[in-house]
C-alpha cells in the first residue's frame, strides 16, 4: 500500500485547519479564553474538538500550507473562528458596562475588584452581573450552541482561500454597536429608577438647602441600587437570553 503526496498532503491539511479555526474560537470565546484556564486545557480541547470535527466538515481543496495560497487560508480560518468568538465576548462586554452604569448611578463606581479572568480591576457591581451571566450562560448550554455554531460555520462558510470578505468584516464591526444596546437593556431599569431618587434628592435639596444632600444622599441611594438590583434579578436571565439569541443569530448571518 502507498501513500502519494496528494493523500498526505490532504491528511495533513485535514486536521491543521479546522484545529486553526477551532483553536482561534476558543481564543476569544469567553470562560474558556480567561486567564484562570490553564493553557494545556485550551490546547487539548482544541486538538479534541478538531479531531471530532475533521471526519465529518465536506471535503477541502487539497493546497500546500506552506504556499502563499495556504497563508491565506490559515489567515482566513483564523480570521472567522476569532469572529465568532468575538461575537459572545460581546455579550459579556455588554453586561460589564450595564454593571458599570448602574455601579455609576448608585455611588458604587469607585468600588473596583481584580477580575482574574482578565487580569484587569472592573466595577463590583460589574463582576457580579459577569460571575451570573457566566453562571445563565452554562446552565442555558450556550457553550454547546456556540459548538453547533462554529461545527456549522464549516459547512456554511467551508475551508477556502474566500473567507468572510471585507462585507463580513464591517459587519462584524457594526455589530460591536450592541454593547451599548445591551447595556442598556441591563441597566435601564435599575438607572430609571436610580435617576428618579436623584431627582428625589434634587427637589428635597431646593426645598431645605440647609441639609446636607451628600451626607443622606450616599447611603439612600447605595441601599436603593442594591434594592432595585435584586428586583431586577427575575428578569435578568431573560434580558440575557434576549441578548444571546441576538448574538447568535447575528454570528450565523455573518457566516452566510
Amino acid at each position: 500500500m502507498e501513500i502519494t503526496d496528494e493523500q498526505l498532503l490532504r491528511l495533513v491539511t485535514g486536521y491543521v485547519w479546522p484545529f486553526v479555526r477551532v483553536s482561534a474560537f476558543f481564543i476569544a470565546l469567553p470562560i474558556i479564553s480567561s486567564g484562570i484556564v490553564p493553557t494545556y486545557i485550551k490546547a487539548g480541547l482544541a486538538i479534541l474538538v478538531s479531531f471530532l470535527v475533521a471526519p465529518v466538515i465536506p471535503v477541502q481543496p487539497v493546497i500546500d500550507p506552506f504556499s502563499l495560497l495556504g497563508l491565506i487560508v490559515t489567515v482566513q480560518q483564523v480570521i472567522i473562528g476569532l469572529a465568532l468568538g468575538f461575537m459572545i465576548k460581546l455579550v459579556f462586554s455588554a453586561l460589564e458596562t450595564g454593571g458599570y452604569l448602574i455601579g455609576q448611578s448608585m455611588g458604587l463606581g469607585f468600588a473596583q475588584m481584580n477580575d482574574p479572568a482578565n487580569g484587569i480591576t472592573v466595577p463590583v457591581v460589574s463582576q457580579f452581573y459577569t460571575v451570573l451571566a457566566t453562571l445563565t450562560f452554562l446552565i442555558m448550554n450556550g457553550h454547546l450552541i456556540m459548538l453547533e455554531v462554529l461545527v456549522n460555520s464549516f459547512t456554511v462558510m467551508p475551508i477556502n482561500i474566500t473567507g468572510l470578505g471585507a462585507d463580513g468584516i464591517w459587519q462584524l464591526i457594526k455589530w460591536s454597536s450592541w454593547i451599548f444596546t445591551g447595556a442598556v437593556i441591563i441597566a435601564l431599569p435599575a438607572v430609571g429608577a436610580l435617576l428618579l431618587v436623584n431627582i428625589a434628592f434634587g427637589v428635597m435639596m431646593r426645598a431645605a438647602p440647609q441639609l446636607n444632600i451628600f451626607t443622606i444622599g450616599f447611603p439612600i441611594s447605595l441601599m436603593l441600587g442594591l434594592a432595585f438590583i435584586m428586583l431586577t434579578l427575575p428578569v435578568f436571565s431573560n434580558q440575557f437570553m434576549y441578548i444571546l439569541d441576538n448574538t447568535i443569530i447575528a454570528a450565523t448571518n455573518l457566516l452566510k
